[in-house]
C-alpha cells in the first residue's frame, strides 16, 4: 500500500506501525474507531474498546467485566440468564423475585420450564395431576372439587350423581324429580318422550307426564266439553255424583247461566238452573 494512501479514514493520521482497524474496508485509528462506532456498554456507559470482548443481548452491549445480575452482581458469563424490565437477572435471582411458586409442591418453577396455569394459580408439569388417581392431567378435560382437581373418570367414580334414566354421571346441569336426579335432557314425559325440564308436568305411578298427555290418559273427563280435567288453571272443578265438570263448564244446559253455588235440577239431557227445570 502507498505511504500516503494508508491513513486513518477519519483523522488522516498515519497508520504505519499503529494498531488500527477496518470497517466497510475504510482503515480507522483505535481511538478514531471507537469513537465513532465503538457499542456503549449498558453497564459502565462507557465504549467497548476494540481490545475488549463485546457482549450482545438484543441490541444491547456490555463489557464482559460488566455483564452481570442486576440484583447479586454475580458474572452472567457463559451462564444462563433471565430479562425482566430491561434488567438482566441470574436465574436463582429471577425464580426468587418473579418466578411462580407451584400450587402443589410449592416451589418455584424455574424460567423455561413449562408450567400448567388454573385461575391464577400455577404447577409444574409434573405437579398438576388428579387428586385421586396421581395421572398428569396436561391438557386433558378435569373438574375442580374445592381446592382439588379430579380427571373427569375419577371425579364421575366418586363424586358425580348418576341419572335415574340413563344411568350415566351428570356432570353439568341436572334436575331432581322424587328425589332422584336425571340430566336435563333424560327428564322426558313417559308417554310422548317430550322434554319436561322447565315446563309444567304431573305425575302418575311416580312417573312424570306432561299435562296433555297426563290429562288424555288419566284425567276425568268434563261432562260438558268431554275435555281433561287437569291441574291446569288452578285444578279446581265440580263433581255430582258420577259427574264431573271444568267450573267453566259447570253452567245450565238450557240457558247456559253458571250454576257454580248455585241449586240445579240434574235431567236426562244435562243440568238445569231451577227456573229452566220447572219450564220442562
Amino acid at each position: 500500500m502507498d505511504n500516503e494512501a494508508f491513513d486513518c479514514q477519519s483523522c488522516e493520521e498515519s497508520l504505519y506501525g499503529k494498531k488500527y482497524t477496518v470497517k466497510d474496508d475504510n482503515p480507522y485509528c483505535i481511538k478514531c474507531f471507537e469513537n465513532l462506532f465503538a457499542n456503549i456498554c449498558e453497564g459502565c456507559k462507557k465504549p467497548i474498546e476494540c481490545d475488549s470482548k463485546d457482549l450482545a443481548y438484543k441490541d444491547s452491549h456490555w463489557h464482559e467485566s460488566c455483564f452481570k445480575c442486576a440484583k447479586c452482581t454475580c458474572s452472567l458469563v457463559e451462564k444462563p440468564f433471565a430479562a425482566k424490565d430491561e434488567l438482566l437477572l441470574c436465574i436463582d435471582c429471577y425464580s426468587n423475585e418473579y418466578s411462580s411458586k407451584c400450587f402443589n409442591c410449592k416451589a418455584t418453577i424455574m424460567p423455561g420450564s413449562r408450567k400448567m396455569e388454573y385461575k391464577g394459580c400455577s404447577w409444574h408439569e409434573t405437579c398438576f395431576v388428579c387428586e385421586s388417581c396421581q395421572k398428569p392431567l396436561g391438557s386433558k378435560p378435569f373438574i375442580p372439587k374445592q381446592s382439588s382437581l379430579y380427571c373427569v373418570q375419577c371425579f364421575e367414580n366418586q363424586f358425580a350423581s348418576h341419572c335415574k334414566s340413563c344411568k350415566k354421571a351428570i356432570i353439568t346441569s341436572g334436575i331432581s324429580f322424587q328425589d332422584q336426579p336425571w340430566h336435563s335432557e333424560c327428564f322426558v314425559c313417559t308417554n310422548c318422550k317430550k322434554k319436561l325440564a322447565g315446563q309444567e308436568f304431573t305425575e302418575q305411578d311416580e312417573d312424570p307426564y306432561c299435562l296433555e298427555c297426563f290429562g288424555n290418559l288419566y284425567a276425568k273427563k268434563c261432562t260438558a266439553c268431554a275435555k281433561p280435567i287437569t291441574g291446569q288453571g288452578g285444578g279446581k272443578y265440580i263433581s255430582f255424583e258420577d259427574f264431573h265438570w271444568h267450573t267453566d263448564c259447570f253452567s245450565c244446559s238450557k240457558c247456559t247461566a253458571s250454576l257454580v253455588g248455585q241449586k240445579f235440577l240434574q235431567r236426562d239431557n244435562g243440568i238445569l238452573c231451577l227456573e229452566c227445570g220447572h219450564d220442562v
